[in-house]
């Protein structure tokens, strides 16, 4: 029953090749034209349409939430919220059997929180679909601004934000503030993404100690001396050390916590002045409570802002940087730019980098191949079936649910070599009928036909072994599914076409060959598809009554 099957499907494959081919040169370039076109817009379409990230979040059992309190926060009060987020997300998640707080890291001021799931064979819901139920709660904390995301699947630190969206220029940065706070505001509006925040903080609480220099100079002291007195009774400084019993000592001369607390105990401080006199440190300095910046950064030698932010639930990366663009081009004044840095960045340098690595390998595939036929026509001819098999990728990668990142740009540059074999098994029959006497129609017609079964073993051995990538669950799934969608997608897609594409481009594009052998009227031998194999070369092709045939 296969072979009645396989047969009936050759002769009818045969048929329709048949018509195809009897049409004229100029209705197969039409058709081949318009093909291409068709192919070539729908890949553009999907390419610009799709949903673009760096990698798919995986569920890695784990969901960070970071949290950040206002300048000048303590550790206490840092702890006191850690355990309140502790206490929020305990019942909204009965699958973390470990939580594992942490206050005041990196600064004093913000503070992580980590829930560990159990394994995900035991349970029902994704990390993904937690994150979802735990961000409204922590949005309702007041006091803290605070967010939970999944670790990224590359490696990067778990703090580190997907959306890092740098802000350049060299003016001040008060006016910079100034500038991203419409921008900012503009950004928190947009529902794609959550947690819009930037790391320029002109709020952190400061002491300004100005010092009356004619004071001091009346007093005899010395402006460097008021300096590290009050580096001394506030930081502390070492003075000596001394050992007892094999152990040694620093000795670190510093007030008390108690006496050091606010800006009034300056005025419990002394220092000696002419004469020995002790002076009151109060007498000689003013004391004023301003506010000035956390940190001032730099990116690429200018005066930078960082805008981070996190994503929300079906919102890809390429969509969220695409409202960020146009936003700030809204927003910024001449002299500004922007740049990316660390997730963000990834993301658009492997986008950018896909394009050169894609010619990069059709250029490498192409000279193999003309060394190999010795031509420059038959790889081109075999080349042209790649955007044919983009297309079907891309589709089955949209309809699937998934998205353009470093995972199915692989499966696209993989389909590269596993499309053109099925160019090469068509292309090197028909040029060895060819050159044994055939006519170019029917040598076209019998090698497509003949090396029909070889080329649906290979694409059915291919797709067949990525159905499990593109469709299985479980640990790191959401990553094997982006190759495995591409692979059946551009497979089967491209397979379909390239039977029909391939044999009218090469009988438009195909050169005359030279004859090297005199056809014989004998058809010793007709050997079947099975026979044939996917790549056996014939030792001796002479035609029969129903056209060239191949013997080994």
């Amino acid at each position: 029953a296969i072979e009645r099957g396989l047969n009936a499907l050759t002769a009818g494959y045969r048929w329709m090749l048949t018509l195809l081919l009897g049409l004229g040169a100029l209705w197969r370039w039409a058709f081949a034209l318009v093909l291409f076109v068709a192919v070539g817009v729908a890949v553009e379409h999907l390419w610009s349409t799709g949903k673009k990230e760096l990698s798919p979040i995986e569920d890695r059992g784990m969901i960070f939430t970071i949290y950040t309190g206002p300048e000048g926060a303590s550790i206490p009060y840092t702890q006191r919220y850690g355990q309140a987020i502790e206490a929020l997300g305990a019942p909204l998640l009965p699958e973390a059997d470990r939580i594992f707080v942490v206050a005041g890291n990196p600064t004093s001021t913000q503070g992580s929180v980590v829930f560990r799931m159990v394994d995900w064979s035991q349970r029902e819901r994704k990390v993904q679909d937690m994150i979802r139920v735990l961000q409204p709660r922590l949005q309702s904390i007041p006091g803290v601004q605070a967010f939970a995301v999944a670790p990224a699947s590359l490696g990067q630190s778990p703090r580190e934000r997907p959306i890092n969206f740098v802000i350049l220029s060299s003016d001040t940065y008060e006016n910079i503030q100034a500038t991203i706070l419409p921008l900012m505001a503009e950004l928190q509006r947009f529902p794609g993404v959550t947690g819009v925040d930037s790391d320029l903080r002109l709020n952190k609480p400061e002491i300004k100690v100005t010092i009356d220099r004619d004071r001091a100079a009346d007093s005899g002291v010395q402006v460097e001396a008021i300096g590290r007195t009050l580096e001394t009774f506030l930081g502390g400084r070492q003075v000596t050390r001394f050992k007892r019993g094999g152990d040694q000592y620093d000795v670190i001369v510093q007030l008390e916590a108690a006496n050091r607390n606010n800006p009034q105990d300056i005025s419990n401080m002394f220092m000696r002045g002419r004469n020995d006199a002790m002076v009151p440190l109060s007498s000689l300095v003013t004391i004023t409570e301003t506010v000035t910046a956390r940190e001032l950064n730099h990116f690429g030698q200018r005066r930078a802002v960082t805008i981070t932010a996190s994503l929300a639930a079906g919102t890809s990366l390429g969509e969220a940087l695409d409202v960020f663009e146009q936003a700030a081009r809204r927003h910024l004044k001449p002299g500004y730019a922007v740049d990316y840095n660390g997730q963000t960045r990834e993301f658009k340098q492997s986008s950018s980098t896909l394009f050169v690595t894609f010619l990069l390998a059709l250029a490498f595939i192409y000279l193999v191949l003309a060394a190999q036929f010795e031509s420059f026509v038959d790889p081109l001819i075999i080349i042209l079936t790649v955007p044919l098999s983009m297309a079907g990728a891309l589709w089955l990668l949209k309809e699937g649910g998934g998205t353009i990142n470093v995972y199915s740009q692989i499966g696209l540059i993989t389909l590269v070599g596993l499309i053109t074999k099925h160019g090469i098994l068509i292309v090197e029959f028909a040029n060895q009928l060819r050159d044994v006497g055939g006519e170019l129609i029917a040598s076209t017609i019998e090698a497509s036909s003949r090396r029909l079964r070889p080329i649906l073993m290979t694409t059915g051995a291919m797709v067949l072994g990525a159905v499990p990538l593109a469709y299985a669950t479980g640990a790191g799934s959401e990553s094997r599914m982006q190759i495995g969608l591409v692979i059946v997608g551009g497979m089967t897609f491209g397979t379909v076409l390239t039977l029909f594409v391939l044999p009218v481009v090469y009988s438009l594009l195909a050169r005359r060959r030279t004859v090297i052998a005199e056809p014989a009227q004998s058809a010793s031998a007709h050997p079947t598809g099975s026979q044939a194999g996917a790549s056996g070369v014939p030792a001796t092709v002479t035609p029969s009554v129903g056209g060239p045939a191949a013997s080994h």
